[in-house]
């Protein structure tokens, strides 16, 4: 039996064995309940968390709500570049609710003590950087970067200001990737080797063609504030601002969007501070429309042998014309089973498989091309050497994990932030874990625009060569 199997088997415990095709009910349910309770516990006048959000899109909306699940926390202000979503946030949030079009006035405000940071990529560093200047906890959308060259700044000035600092990719927060994590660690499928992890996407909005409104016109958008920051102006377009995932300029493309949840959840799991090489290829195969990043990407991403984990390679995928519709895997795959992590992470699957002590004969096998009398010679010897069970596959039922229905990893993951606001504990996913998933997913388009291969030194945090 493998070192591996024994820690795993010892980590188990019996009841666990007993019941090991379903560890749903026992292990989820209960862990919900317990974050339930913690977030049910009375909050006094002194522990309310004001917030605002900067960046009123489709992401914060949804991060202002997994926000407000938390008890305690109050929206107070909003930004945005466009008219109409200021307006729809009072609609929401209140007439009350205090809204501008500049950021700044948001950070000047001493009854802010929060700030989501829900802008298009472009700005998450520079705004983070200023909140955390003028005192504010900063909850900074992934990739917390535009550039490669952006994160060791932005890590400085939390170092320096001690102010809190998550980034936003729920998975860290997830009790299915917390449980993943630990059975990982206990040798559930041994010693790991490769990672295929992929989003496939079919439809026109899942590939970023958003409904743009009537009124989305140089009157009621910020366009000289939006694009201040570009090396290249460009003038007012519609898509550029409400679609601006599909464009260089504002965005990160796939893999800043999309690569760097799969690298967030993979170095989570695994305790990896990075892969040492990257390679990347990519197509604008189908949604020509204007975007200038691809469609279809794939990349090649190599992790060496650490103390933290032995040597794996990581192939990433996104595929927005996908035949196969919408499907995200994550598949971790070791000498003796697989992990196979689907969807948003809310569940998994083990299923364990591992070699017998005797290697096999016959079957395909070159025993075949030899002599009757050879053959039956060696098939005696084998016989002799391996009894029947050394000679028999282990079998194994496979081990499903599921988190309870309606379990929400990004209220999870808000939960966690705003209790580090409150007492200071570290949050789960810091700057310097942030970047360290952000510089390889960003390297992946290097790698693409510039046709060549990046070497990544993971330690220190910085591209080599």
């Amino acid at each position: 039996m493998s070192t591996d199997r024994r820690k795993f088997l010892k980590h188990l415990g019996t009841s666990v064995l007993l019941t090991s095709a379903s560890l749903t009910s026992l292990a989820a349910k209960e862990e919900n309940e317990v974050r339930i309770l913690r977030d049910e516990k009375r909050v006094t006048p002194n522990d309310k968390i004001r917030i605002a959000t900067i960046g009123m899109g489709i992401m914060g909306f949804n991060d202002t709500n997994a926000a407000l699940s938390v008890p305690g926390v109050e929206m107070v202000a909003a930004c945005d570049l466009y008219k109409g979503r200021l307006a729809h946030a009072k609609e929401v949030y209140g007439k009350n609710l205090f809204t501008t079009m500049d950021h700044r006035e948001i950070l000047e405000r001493k009854d802010i003590d929060a700030v989501i940071i829900a802008t298009s990529d472009n700005w998450h560093s520079q705004i983070a950087i200023d909140a955390m200047k003028k005192g504010k906890a900063v909850y900074s959308e992934k990739p917390m970067i535009h550039k490669i060259s952006q994160g060791l700044e932005e890590i400085r000035v939390q170092k320096e200001t001690k102010m809190v600092f998550q980034v936003g990719s729920q998975r860290v927060s997830s009790i299915a990737y917390r449980k993943a994590k630990e059975m990982y660690e206990s040798g559930a499928i041994g010693k790991i080797n490769s990672i295929e992890a992929s989003f496939n996407r079919q439809s026109a909005l899942g590939a970023w063609q958003y409904t743009i409104p009537t009124d989305g016109n140089i009157q009621n958008v910020d366009w000289a504030r939006y694009q201040s920051n570009a090396s290249v102006k460009h003038d007012f377009d519609k898509n550029r601002f409400f679609r601006w995932r599909n464009y260089r300029e504002y965005g990160t493309g796939v893999a800043g969007d999309l690569f760097v949840h799969l690298l967030s959840g993979i170095h989570f799991i695994t305790g990896s501070k990075g892969p040492e090489s990257i390679y990347s290829i990519g197509d604008l195969d189908y949604w020509k429309d204007g975007r200038n990043v691809p469609d279809v990407m794939s990349a090649i991403v190599r992790y060496g042998e650490t103390k933290e984990h032995p040597a794996f390679q990581v192939t990433l995928r996104v595929n927005f014309i996908s035949g196969e519709g919408d499907k995200t895997i994550t598949k971790i795959v070791g000498s003796e089973g697989v992990m196979d992590i689907g969807g948003e992470g809310e569940a998994f699957t083990i299923h364990q498989n591992k070699m017998p002590d005797a290697p096999g004969i016959g079957g395909w096998d070159s025993l075949s091309t030899y002599t009757e009398s050879e053959q039956k010679a060696l098939m005696d010897d084998y016989n002799i050497r391996w009894t029947k069970a050394q000679q028999t596959t282990p079998q194994f039922q496979p081990i499903n994990y599921r988190a309870p229905d309606g379990y929400n990893a990004s209220n999870d993951h808000f939960a966690n932030f705003m209790e580090s606001v409150r007492t200071g504990k570290p949050v789960v996913e810091d700057a310097v874990f942030g970047f360290r998933a952000a510089a390889p997913a960003l390297a992946c388009n290097d790698s693409y625009f510039e046709n060549k291969l990046i070497h990544w030194d993971a330690e220190n945090m910085k591209i080599v060569g």
